[in-house]
């Protein structure tokens, strides 16, 4: 009796010959494991429950009374732009857990699976949502409590929610792609964090553009976290989805159509 030899690497394209339906499902478990690694380092929330809760505290009680007067007055102002700094933030942890699960050899216990080979990667995608929506709703109870009723209602706040979650999806693909390419969960940071940091605090997020320079002015008008505070802003205040929101919707698709395939590419090519 004869044994049938498989050649080199045969072996691991058809384990990973799924169907997409297969795919999906071995996605959402990846995203389940996402879930409960969380559950059992709770640590990995702390950006998403402390820092919420402290930044709204903290820039409402400072900069209210300068600004609007009170910091109550300030709030309808200033909440969208709370929520789309926290929210996006959070999105840079997608690419530097992803390179630390690279670091340590986690991808390539995967591959020994009989897996679609995008599903650690989609998964990880998918698991993130969840700790974007725990941030969007600690924001906007924080407000709550501190006296924030935004005219647009509900279901103002839950659309406004939707593309700020939306928004952060589309750029976590960016920061995978760069936790892809990077030699380290440090750079990775690094390199986010300096994007980053000069679109949220040179944005209307804080403060109304008209108050500064006009050569500054110019750079907020055009930069996308503004377009992405000015929508949230508008379905908070009114309900009403006005261009920005199609603005920022377009801006996510473009994102995602650009650094998917990027992405997905440049972790083909490690899975």
């Amino acid at each position: 009796m004869t044994t049938a030899t498989i050649a080199p690497g045969a072996e691991r394209v058809l384990k990973n010959h799924v169907s997409p339906r297969q795919a999906i499902a071995h996605s959402l478990s990846m995203a389940w494991r996402g879930l409960i690694k969380i559950r059992r380092t709770p640590e990995q929330l702390v950006d998403v429950t402390l820092q919420p809760i402290l930044f709204t505290l903290m820039f409402t009680y400072i900069f209210g009374g300068a600004i609007a007067g009170d910091p109550l007055s300030y709030l309808p102002f200033f909440l969208p732009g709370i929520l789309v700094q926290t929210v996006i933030t959070t999105s840079v942890v997608t690419g530097v857990q992803l390179r630390e699960d690279m670091d340590k050899g986690v991808f390539d216990r995967f591959r020994s699976l009989p897996i679609a080979r995008v599903a650690p990667l989609s998964g990880a995608l998918l698991a993130d949502t969840v700790r974007y929506g725990i941030a969007t709703v600690l924001t906007f109870v924080t407000g709550y409590l501190m006296g924030y009723r935004p005219e647009g209602g509900l279901g103002g706040v839950l659309l406004a929610s939707l593309l700020v979650i939306v928004a952060a999806w589309s750029l976590s693909w960016i920061f995978a792609f760069f936790g892809l390419i990077a030699r380290s969960a440090g750079s990775v940071q690094g390199i986010s964090f300096l994007i980053l940091f000069p679109l949220t605090f040179l944005s209307n997020a804080y403060v109304p553009a008209d108050t500064m320079p006009d050569w500054l002015q110019w750079f907020v008008a055009i930069n996308p976290v503004s377009h992405l505070v000015t929508a949230a802003r508008d379905l908070t205040m009114t309900g009403a989805a006005g261009a920005d929101v199609w603005i920022a919707l377009l801006g996510s698709a473009v994102v995602v159509a650009v650094f998917a395939p990027l992405t997905v590419r440049a972790y083909m090519r490690k899975a």
